[in-house]
Protein backbone atom coordinates (compact mmCIF):
# COMPACT_ATOMS: atom_id res chain seq x y z
CA UNK A 1 0.00 0.00 0.00
CA UNK A 2 1.24 3.51 -0.78
CA UNK A 3 2.38 5.68 2.13
CA UNK A 4 -0.55 7.38 3.82
CA UNK A 5 -0.71 11.16 3.93
CA UNK A 6 -0.83 12.77 7.39
CA UNK A 7 -4.47 13.78 6.79
CA UNK A 8 -5.60 10.22 5.95
CA UNK A 9 -7.67 8.08 8.30
CA UNK A 10 -5.76 5.25 9.96
CA UNK A 11 -7.38 2.02 11.08
CA UNK A 12 -5.23 1.82 14.19
CA UNK A 13 -6.55 5.27 15.20
CA UNK A 14 -10.22 4.58 14.49
CA UNK A 15 -12.78 6.18 16.78
CA UNK A 16 -14.07 2.67 17.27
CA UNK A 17 -17.28 0.72 16.92
CA UNK A 18 -20.61 1.11 18.66
CA UNK A 19 -20.08 -2.28 20.30
CA UNK A 20 -16.48 -3.04 21.35
CA UNK A 21 -14.88 -6.03 19.65
CA UNK A 22 -11.42 -7.62 19.72
CA UNK A 23 -9.12 -6.29 17.01
CA UNK A 24 -9.21 -8.34 13.78
CA UNK A 25 -6.34 -10.67 12.97
CA UNK A 26 -4.63 -10.59 9.58
CA UNK A 27 -6.49 -7.52 8.38
CA UNK A 28 -7.22 -3.97 9.53
CA UNK A 29 -10.44 -2.62 11.01
CA UNK A 30 -11.30 -0.92 7.72
CA UNK A 31 -10.71 -4.16 5.82
CA UNK A 32 -13.06 -5.89 8.25
CA UNK A 33 -15.69 -3.23 7.53
CA UNK A 34 -15.35 -3.72 3.77
CA UNK A 35 -15.60 -7.49 4.16
CA UNK A 36 -18.69 -7.27 6.35
CA UNK A 37 -20.38 -5.05 3.80
CA UNK A 38 -19.63 -7.40 0.90
CA UNK A 39 -20.99 -10.41 2.83
CA UNK A 40 -24.20 -8.79 4.09
CA UNK A 41 -27.60 -9.55 2.58
CA UNK A 42 -28.38 -5.91 1.74
CA UNK A 43 -25.31 -5.82 -0.52
CA UNK A 44 -26.43 -8.93 -2.40
CA UNK A 45 -29.89 -7.46 -2.95
CA UNK A 46 -28.35 -4.50 -4.80
CA UNK A 47 -27.95 -6.84 -7.78
CA UNK A 48 -31.70 -6.65 -8.35
CA UNK A 49 -32.31 -2.99 -7.54
CA UNK A 50 -32.74 -0.29 -10.16
CA UNK A 51 -30.22 2.31 -11.19
CA UNK A 52 -32.29 4.02 -13.93
CA UNK A 53 -33.90 1.11 -15.77
CA UNK A 54 -36.00 -1.37 -13.82
CA UNK A 55 -34.36 -4.71 -13.20
CA UNK A 56 -36.54 -6.67 -15.60
CA UNK A 57 -36.05 -4.22 -18.50
CA UNK A 58 -32.75 -5.76 -19.58
CA UNK A 59 -29.68 -7.62 -18.38
CA UNK A 60 -27.15 -5.14 -19.77
CA UNK A 61 -28.24 -2.08 -17.79
CA UNK A 62 -26.58 -1.11 -14.54
CA UNK A 63 -27.97 -2.06 -11.18
CA UNK A 64 -27.21 -0.63 -7.74
CA UNK A 65 -24.65 -3.40 -7.31
CA UNK A 66 -22.67 -2.70 -10.48
CA UNK A 67 -22.93 1.03 -9.76
CA UNK A 68 -21.49 0.52 -6.26
CA UNK A 69 -18.58 -1.49 -7.65
CA UNK A 70 -17.88 1.23 -10.22
CA UNK A 71 -17.94 3.90 -7.52
CA UNK A 72 -15.51 1.83 -5.45
CA UNK A 73 -13.10 1.55 -8.41
CA UNK A 74 -13.11 5.31 -9.04
CA UNK A 75 -12.87 6.12 -5.33
CA UNK A 76 -9.90 3.79 -4.78
CA UNK A 77 -8.07 5.41 -7.72
CA UNK A 78 -8.62 8.83 -6.14
CA UNK A 79 -7.60 7.58 -2.69
CA UNK A 80 -4.32 6.16 -3.96
CA UNK A 81 -3.46 9.37 -5.82
CA UNK A 82 -4.15 11.46 -2.71
CA UNK A 83 -2.46 9.20 -0.16
CA UNK A 84 -5.75 8.27 1.51
CA UNK A 85 -6.87 5.04 3.16
CA UNK A 86 -8.04 2.84 0.27
CA UNK A 87 -9.83 0.15 2.29
CA UNK A 88 -11.92 2.75 4.12
CA UNK A 89 -12.70 4.49 0.85
CA UNK A 90 -13.79 1.20 -0.72
CA UNK A 91 -15.96 0.31 2.28
CA UNK A 92 -17.80 3.64 2.11
CA UNK A 93 -18.32 3.27 -1.65
CA UNK A 94 -19.68 -0.27 -1.40
CA UNK A 95 -22.08 0.67 1.42
CA UNK A 96 -23.37 4.00 0.18
CA UNK A 97 -26.49 2.59 -1.54
CA UNK A 98 -27.37 -0.24 0.88
CA UNK A 99 -30.53 1.59 1.96
CA UNK A 100 -31.85 2.28 -1.52
CA UNK A 101 -35.42 1.23 -2.23
CA UNK A 102 -36.57 -0.78 -5.22
CA UNK A 103 -37.23 1.29 -8.35
CA UNK A 104 -34.47 3.83 -7.75
CA UNK A 105 -35.30 7.41 -6.84
CA UNK A 106 -38.96 6.91 -7.73
CA UNK A 107 -39.24 4.27 -5.01
CA UNK A 108 -37.45 6.47 -2.51
CA UNK A 109 -39.58 9.51 -3.29
CA UNK A 110 -42.83 7.57 -3.01
CA UNK A 111 -41.86 5.87 0.24
CA UNK A 112 -40.91 9.26 1.66
CA UNK A 113 -44.25 10.70 0.53
CA UNK A 114 -46.16 7.79 2.09
CA UNK A 115 -44.48 8.23 5.46
CA UNK A 116 -44.88 12.01 5.51
CA UNK A 117 -48.52 11.95 4.40
CA UNK A 118 -49.81 8.91 6.28
CA UNK A 119 -47.60 8.80 9.39
CA UNK A 120 -45.92 12.23 9.63
CA UNK A 121 -44.53 11.47 13.09
CA UNK A 122 -42.33 8.79 11.53
CA UNK A 123 -40.14 11.44 9.91
CA UNK A 124 -40.10 10.49 6.22
CA UNK A 125 -37.60 8.35 4.32
CA UNK A 126 -34.17 9.09 2.84
CA UNK A 127 -32.00 6.34 1.37
CA UNK A 128 -28.81 7.84 2.78
CA UNK A 129 -30.14 7.58 6.35
CA UNK A 130 -31.53 4.15 5.53
CA UNK A 131 -28.07 2.95 4.48
CA UNK A 132 -26.81 3.88 7.93
CA UNK A 133 -29.83 2.18 9.49
CA UNK A 134 -29.03 -1.00 7.55
CA UNK A 135 -25.46 -1.20 8.86
CA UNK A 136 -26.38 -0.05 12.38
CA UNK A 137 -29.58 -1.99 13.04
CA UNK A 138 -31.21 -4.01 10.28
CA UNK A 139 -28.61 -6.57 9.24
CA UNK A 140 -28.93 -9.73 11.37
CA UNK A 141 -25.67 -11.67 11.06
CA UNK A 142 -23.94 -11.46 14.41
CA UNK A 143 -24.90 -12.89 17.78
CA UNK A 144 -23.52 -10.02 19.86
CA UNK A 145 -25.19 -7.04 18.13
CA UNK A 146 -27.61 -5.86 15.46
CA UNK A 147 -26.22 -4.47 12.23
CA UNK A 148 -22.63 -4.77 11.05
CA UNK A 149 -21.00 -2.78 13.88
CA UNK A 150 -18.83 -0.77 11.50
CA UNK A 151 -16.15 1.72 12.49
CA UNK A 152 -17.12 5.34 13.07
CA UNK A 153 -15.15 6.43 9.98
CA UNK A 154 -17.11 4.11 7.69
CA UNK A 155 -20.45 5.14 9.18
CA UNK A 156 -19.44 8.79 8.88
CA UNK A 157 -18.79 8.32 5.17
CA UNK A 158 -22.08 6.52 4.55
CA UNK A 159 -24.05 9.46 6.01
CA UNK A 160 -23.50 12.02 3.27
CA UNK A 161 -26.21 14.49 4.31
CA UNK A 162 -28.71 14.82 7.11
CA UNK A 163 -31.10 17.39 8.57
CA UNK A 164 -30.20 18.94 11.91
CA UNK A 165 -33.29 17.44 13.54
CA UNK A 166 -32.35 13.92 12.45
CA UNK A 167 -28.68 14.49 13.24
CA UNK A 168 -29.57 15.01 16.91
CA UNK A 169 -30.78 11.42 17.07
CA UNK A 170 -27.65 9.86 15.54
CA UNK A 171 -25.07 10.42 18.26
CA UNK A 172 -21.43 10.88 17.26
CA UNK A 173 -21.97 10.24 13.56
CA UNK A 174 -24.49 13.10 13.38
CA UNK A 175 -22.38 15.68 15.19
CA UNK A 176 -20.83 17.24 12.11
CA UNK A 177 -24.25 18.31 10.82
CA UNK A 178 -24.82 20.19 14.08
CA UNK A 179 -21.30 21.66 14.28
CA UNK A 180 -20.88 22.48 10.58
CA UNK A 181 -17.72 20.39 10.20
CA UNK A 182 -16.63 18.07 7.38
CA UNK A 183 -16.28 14.30 7.10
CA UNK A 184 -12.95 12.64 6.36
CA UNK A 185 -11.36 13.24 2.98
CA UNK A 186 -12.00 9.56 2.19
CA UNK A 187 -15.72 10.30 2.58
CA UNK A 188 -15.50 13.49 0.52
CA UNK A 189 -13.85 11.83 -2.48
CA UNK A 190 -16.25 8.88 -2.38
CA UNK A 191 -19.18 11.27 -2.60
CA UNK A 192 -17.74 12.79 -5.77
CA UNK A 193 -16.76 9.38 -7.16
CA UNK A 194 -20.45 8.50 -6.88
CA UNK A 195 -21.32 11.54 -8.97
CA UNK A 196 -18.69 10.71 -11.60
CA UNK A 197 -19.95 7.14 -11.87
CA UNK A 198 -23.66 7.71 -12.16
CA UNK A 199 -23.49 10.66 -14.58
CA UNK A 200 -21.19 8.91 -17.04
CA UNK A 201 -22.66 5.47 -16.78
CA UNK A 202 -26.19 6.79 -17.15
CA UNK A 203 -25.00 8.23 -20.47
CA UNK A 204 -23.89 4.73 -21.44
CA UNK A 205 -27.17 3.08 -20.40
CA UNK A 206 -29.21 5.90 -21.93
CA UNK A 207 -27.57 5.52 -25.34
CA UNK A 208 -27.71 1.72 -25.11
CA UNK A 209 -31.45 1.92 -24.43
CA UNK A 210 -32.08 4.27 -27.36
CA UNK A 211 -33.70 6.90 -25.11
CA UNK A 212 -30.92 9.42 -25.76
CA UNK A 213 -28.71 9.73 -28.83
CA UNK A 214 -25.18 10.77 -29.61
CA UNK A 215 -26.61 13.60 -31.70
CA UNK A 216 -28.39 14.97 -28.61
CA UNK A 217 -25.29 14.55 -26.47
CA UNK A 218 -23.23 16.59 -28.93
CA UNK A 219 -25.01 19.62 -27.46
CA UNK A 220 -23.31 18.91 -24.10
CA UNK A 221 -19.85 20.47 -23.96
CA UNK A 222 -18.01 17.76 -22.04
CA UNK A 223 -19.36 15.00 -24.29
CA UNK A 224 -18.73 16.91 -27.52
CA UNK A 225 -15.13 17.71 -26.54
CA UNK A 226 -14.27 14.11 -25.76
CA UNK A 227 -16.23 12.81 -28.75
CA UNK A 228 -14.08 14.92 -31.08
CA UNK A 229 -10.89 13.86 -29.29
CA UNK A 230 -11.76 10.18 -29.71
CA UNK A 231 -12.57 10.61 -33.43
CA UNK A 232 -9.24 12.34 -34.00
CA UNK A 233 -7.47 9.33 -32.52
CA UNK A 234 -9.74 6.68 -34.03
CA UNK A 235 -11.45 8.14 -37.14
CA UNK A 236 -12.92 4.79 -38.22
CA UNK A 237 -14.16 3.60 -34.83
CA UNK A 238 -17.58 1.92 -34.82
CA UNK A 239 -20.44 3.66 -33.00
CA UNK A 240 -20.61 1.28 -30.04
CA UNK A 241 -16.91 1.60 -29.27
CA UNK A 242 -17.04 5.33 -29.88
CA UNK A 243 -19.48 5.88 -27.02
CA UNK A 244 -17.46 3.66 -24.71
CA UNK A 245 -14.27 5.54 -25.52
CA UNK A 246 -15.96 8.91 -24.96
CA UNK A 247 -17.26 7.83 -21.56
CA UNK A 248 -13.88 6.40 -20.62
CA UNK A 249 -12.23 9.68 -21.61
CA UNK A 250 -14.75 11.79 -19.68
CA UNK A 251 -14.27 9.74 -16.52
CA UNK A 252 -10.49 10.09 -16.84
CA UNK A 253 -10.76 13.87 -17.22
CA UNK A 254 -13.06 14.16 -14.19
CA UNK A 255 -10.84 11.96 -12.02
CA UNK A 256 -7.67 13.84 -12.96
CA UNK A 257 -9.30 17.24 -12.47
CA UNK A 258 -10.70 16.20 -9.09
CA UNK A 259 -7.28 14.90 -8.07
CA UNK A 260 -5.39 18.02 -9.12
CA UNK A 261 -7.94 20.45 -7.66
CA UNK A 262 -8.06 18.58 -4.37
CA UNK A 263 -4.26 18.42 -4.22
CA UNK A 264 -4.12 22.20 -4.71
CA UNK A 265 -6.58 22.74 -1.87
CA UNK A 266 -4.59 20.42 0.37
CA UNK A 267 -1.40 22.36 -0.36
CA UNK A 268 -3.17 25.62 0.44
CA UNK A 269 -4.68 24.51 3.74
CA UNK A 270 -1.92 22.04 4.72
CA UNK A 271 -3.97 19.73 6.99
CA UNK A 272 -1.75 17.64 9.25
CA UNK A 273 -4.39 15.23 10.51
CA UNK A 274 -7.87 13.95 9.78
CA UNK A 275 -9.10 16.28 12.54
CA UNK A 276 -7.69 19.22 10.53
CA UNK A 277 -9.67 17.95 7.53
CA UNK A 278 -12.85 17.77 9.59
CA UNK A 279 -12.34 21.27 11.01
CA UNK A 280 -11.67 22.96 7.66
CA UNK A 281 -13.67 23.72 4.52
CA UNK A 282 -14.42 20.97 1.96
CA UNK A 283 -11.19 19.83 0.31
CA UNK A 284 -12.42 17.51 -2.44
CA UNK A 285 -13.67 19.45 -5.45
CA UNK A 286 -13.57 19.87 -9.22
CA UNK A 287 -12.18 23.00 -10.83
CA UNK A 288 -14.88 25.59 -11.66
CA UNK A 289 -14.67 24.87 -15.40
CA UNK A 290 -15.03 21.11 -15.02
CA UNK A 291 -17.73 21.50 -12.39
CA UNK A 292 -19.71 23.60 -14.86
CA UNK A 293 -19.33 20.92 -17.54
CA UNK A 294 -20.37 18.17 -15.10
CA UNK A 295 -23.41 20.19 -14.04
CA UNK A 296 -24.43 20.68 -17.67
CA UNK A 297 -24.23 16.92 -18.25
CA UNK A 298 -26.32 16.32 -15.16
CA UNK A 299 -28.98 18.75 -16.40
CA UNK A 300 -29.01 17.08 -19.81
CA UNK A 301 -29.62 13.68 -18.20
CA UNK A 302 -32.35 15.10 -15.98
CA UNK A 303 -34.33 16.55 -18.88
CA UNK A 304 -33.63 13.98 -21.58
CA UNK A 305 -33.22 10.65 -19.75
CA UNK A 306 -34.70 10.72 -16.25
CA UNK A 307 -37.76 12.64 -17.52
CA UNK A 308 -38.07 10.72 -20.79
CA UNK A 309 -41.66 9.61 -21.34
CA UNK A 310 -40.77 5.90 -21.21
CA UNK A 311 -38.85 6.32 -17.95
CA UNK A 312 -41.64 8.46 -16.49
CA UNK A 313 -44.27 5.85 -17.37
CA UNK A 314 -42.32 3.07 -15.70
CA UNK A 315 -41.54 5.23 -12.68
CA UNK A 316 -45.22 6.08 -12.35
CA UNK A 317 -46.02 2.37 -12.18
CA UNK A 318 -43.22 1.87 -9.67
CA UNK A 319 -44.51 4.63 -7.41
CA UNK A 320 -47.97 3.08 -7.49
CA UNK A 321 -46.54 -0.29 -6.44
CA UNK A 322 -44.72 1.27 -3.48
CA UNK A 323 -47.71 3.34 -2.35
CA UNK A 324 -50.20 0.50 -2.59
CA UNK A 325 -47.88 -1.85 -0.72
CA UNK A 326 -47.32 0.69 2.04
CA UNK A 327 -51.02 1.48 2.36
CA UNK A 328 -52.02 -2.18 2.42
CA UNK A 329 -49.51 -3.05 5.15
CA UNK A 330 -50.42 0.05 7.17
CA UNK A 331 -54.15 -0.74 6.96
CA UNK A 332 -53.65 -4.38 7.93
CA UNK A 333 -50.28 -5.28 9.52
CA UNK A 334 -51.47 -8.91 9.63
CA UNK A 335 -50.35 -9.06 5.99
CA UNK A 336 -46.79 -8.77 7.26
CA UNK A 337 -44.56 -11.50 8.63
CA UNK A 338 -44.32 -11.47 12.43
CA UNK A 339 -40.85 -9.91 12.39
CA UNK A 340 -42.28 -6.73 10.86
CA UNK A 341 -45.24 -6.29 13.20
CA UNK A 342 -45.10 -3.65 15.92
CA UNK A 343 -47.49 -2.48 18.65
CA UNK A 344 -46.61 1.21 18.37
CA UNK A 345 -48.07 2.90 15.23
CA UNK A 346 -44.91 4.90 14.49
CA UNK A 347 -42.69 1.87 14.96
CA UNK A 348 -45.05 -0.06 12.71
CA UNK A 349 -44.76 2.53 9.94
CA UNK A 350 -40.98 2.47 10.17
CA UNK A 351 -40.93 -1.34 10.07
CA UNK A 352 -43.09 -1.26 6.92
CA UNK A 353 -40.66 1.22 5.38
CA UNK A 354 -37.76 -1.07 6.29
CA UNK A 355 -39.51 -4.00 4.68
CA UNK A 356 -40.34 -2.18 1.44
CA UNK A 357 -36.92 -0.51 1.23
CA UNK A 358 -35.26 -3.90 1.49
CA UNK A 359 -37.21 -5.33 -1.46
CA UNK A 360 -35.66 -5.86 -4.86
CA UNK A 361 -37.55 -4.59 -7.91
CA UNK A 362 -38.89 -7.99 -8.86
CA UNK A 363 -39.78 -8.95 -5.27
CA UNK A 364 -41.80 -5.74 -4.88
CA UNK A 365 -43.64 -6.45 -8.14
CA UNK A 366 -44.32 -10.04 -7.04
CA UNK A 367 -45.52 -8.95 -3.58
CA UNK A 368 -47.83 -6.37 -5.16
CA UNK A 369 -49.21 -8.98 -7.56
CA UNK A 370 -49.91 -11.42 -4.73
CA UNK A 371 -51.76 -8.78 -2.72
CA UNK A 372 -53.83 -7.20 -5.47
CA UNK A 373 -54.44 -9.77 -8.23
CA UNK A 374 -57.49 -12.02 -7.93
CA UNK A 375 -56.26 -14.98 -10.05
Amino acid sequence: MATLAPYACRPEATRGRRHPEPAPQGRSDFQRDRDRIIHCSAFRRLEYKTQVFLNHEGDLFRTRLTHSIEVAQIARTLARSLGLQEDLTEAIALAHDLGHTPFGHAGQDELNACLRELVPQAGGFEHNLQSLRVVDELEERYAAFNGLNLCFETREGILKHCSRSRARTLGDVGERFLLGTQPSLEAQITNLADEIAYNNHDVDDGVRSGLITVAQLMGVEIFAEHHDQVLRRFPDVEAKRLVSEVIRSMINTLVLDLTHTTQARIRELAPQSVDDVRAGPPLAAFSPAIQAQADALKQFLLHNLYRHSQVMRMMGKARRVVRELFQAFLDDPRLLADEYRRDDPIDQARAIADYIAGMTDRYAIREHRELFRMD
